[in-house]
């Protein structure tokens, strides 16, 4: 059985941040039917390559497990439908910009009309209070406003996006988290309740630690360090063949970790060096440490610098691309790295769900195609006859998944 096994979610999410909330929750079982408009659906659905548009890899990445319903919520039958579905579910989830679901007439206080126990999640750029609730945002919007440009980057350059999209998966992780709350909640006392988050908000979440450890309570300004992410020799070190991303990263924080960098690199008398010897020193000749792991580095691969540093104890990575995330060994070795079928494309790599739950276990499907489930939802839901759906079709209320439609 899986952990969310009977939680069903009405999701009208899109491109990110409410996405890959709900897929959250559907690898874990939850019933997640997203309602898309029949004309072009979750426009998350053409973010990428041309060739792809309609079921995009970005697309595929937020809504597996999930099946599509194709309302046109802006009719009188299509609004129907909907209030018609809500009662059947336990949560409504939207990261509509502001505006949108009360211009639709799907807002919280008309839901709860209908449904007095529905969880209603909503996410936002800026929350729907305060001077910048009307502005319209995105993930690296939200990261700019949460402070995480103003810490990355090289200290003599610009604030620099970060390269993940915390701002929009960051955000929607945490509103999976609170969903989940709130319907424990609702166990005990029968009760729905609204959930807000702020992408901003969310964002600040990531940034406790350099919060914490660099600003003083917020009252001085924590400093971009690039890769020098703390004493030397932290920092990310070049590996033969010198391509873009032949570097390996290491961590030795601690004095134990310096005692096993030195060891390994063979260079036992750097340890007794007057330059290096102290954690002072070595800040203050961080360029001279630097040359000499570069060099050490430099005559090994990625690969090979990651497995001798890791076997002496020596915390470090080598940097990883896309292409070779999904050929990592140690992944492929886990199952982290799944294959589904792509209706258009066949079979496809697909990373995993991080959590591994020992008792509930859910098989990754791929993403639906656009209005490949509104016939099964429909008669499942609403026992509407084929006749019906047929008018509702023909009149646009409604788009039903056809094979010849890809």
């Amino acid at each position: 059985m899986a952990a969310l096994d009977g939680l069903r979610i009405l999701d009208l999410t899109q491109y990110e941040a409410g996405t890959s909330c709900t897929q959250a929750l559907a690898w874990m079982g939850a019933d997640v039917v997203k309602i898309e408009a029949p004309d072009h659906g979750d426009p998350g659905r053409n973010v990428g390559f041309p060739q792809h548009r309609g079921y995009s890899g970005y697309f595929c990445n937020w809504n597996a497990n999930k099946r599509s319903v194709a309302i046109d919520l802006k009719t009188p039958e299509g609004k129907e439908l909907f209030m018609r579905l809500l009662k059947g579910f336990d949560v409504f989830v939207e990261n509509y910009g502001p505006g949108v679901v009360e211009r639709l007439g799907i807002d919280y206080d008309t839901l709860k009309k209908v449904h007095p126990g529905l969880i209603y999640g909503r996410i936002k750029g800026f929350g729907t209070s305060g001077p910048y609730a009307n502005f319209k945002s995105f993930d690296s919007v939200a990261q700019a406003a949460s402070g995480a440009f103003s810490v990355t980057g090289e200290g003599d350059g610009p604030p620099t996006a970060p390269g993940t999209s915390t701002g929009d998966s960051g955000t929607g992780v945490q509103m999976a988290m609170a969903i989940l709350g709130a319907y424990i909640q609702r166990q005990r006392t029968g009760k729905g309740q609204e959930i807000e988050i702020s992408m901003q908000e969310a964002m600040t979440y990531f940034m406790r630690s350099r919060i914490g450890a660099g600003s003083e309570w917020g009252s001085k300004v924590a400093k971009r360090s690039g890769n020098r992410q703390g004493l030397p020799p932290v920092n990310a070190y070049a590996c033969k063949p010198f391509g873009d991303n032949d570097w390996v990263f290491m961590m030795p924080v601690t004095a134990g970790h310096w005692d096993e960098l030195c060891t390994v690199m063979d260079k036992p008398e750097l340890l007794v060096d007057p330059r290096f010897e102290s954690a002072r020193a070595r800040i203050d000749n961080r360029n001279a440490l630097y040359e000499i792991i570069s060099s050490w580095t430099g005559e090994r691969t990625k690969r090979e610098a990651m497995e001798t540093l890791a076997a002496a104890g020596v915390p470090c990575s080598a940097c990883l691309d896309t292409v070779e995330l999904h050929n990592d060994p140690h992944l492929l070795a886990r199952k982290f790295v799944k294959t589904v079928a792509h209706p258009n494309y066949g079979a496809v790599p697909l990373l995993g769900f991080p959590p591994r739950l020992s008792d509930s276990e859910v098989s990754i499907k791929s993403a639906p195609l656009l209005g490949q489930h509104t016939q099964e939802v429909l008669l499942e839901d609403l026992s509407l006859e084929p006749a019906e759906l047929e008018t509702l079709e023909q009149s646009g209320v409604i788009k039903r998944f056809k094979d010849a439609d890809h």
